[in-house]
């Protein structure tokens, strides 16, 4: 089969961290890229979801009760407890 080149641009934080992870796990970007385009191609979608909804933890609803939350400790209402480990 004959290759061709593909060129992506990303931040080099991303790069320098993709890198990092394909190493650890045995491969490199290239070889994660053409497994990537396998897989869009084999299930004739993004192997991902892609949407429009935020993460719920930054919703308003969830935002408005962690700040109860910090405001009920601030006022001395919340309650001090010891970490529970599980037991093996």
């Amino acid at each position: 089969m004959a290759q061709t080149t593909f060129s992506v641009r990303m931040d080099s934080e991303v790069k320098k961290a993709l890198d990092d992870f394909c190493a650890e796990v045995g491969m490199n970007s290239t070889v994660a890229f053409n497994m990537f385009a396998r897989a869009v191609l084999r299930e004739k979608r993004l192997p991902f979801e892609v949407t429009t909804v935020s993460d719920p933890f930054f919703s308003d609803s969830n935002l408005a009760h962690l700040r109860r939350g910090v405001a009920a400790l601030n006022s001395g209402k919340g309650v001090e407890h010891d970490i529970i480990e599980p037991s093996t």
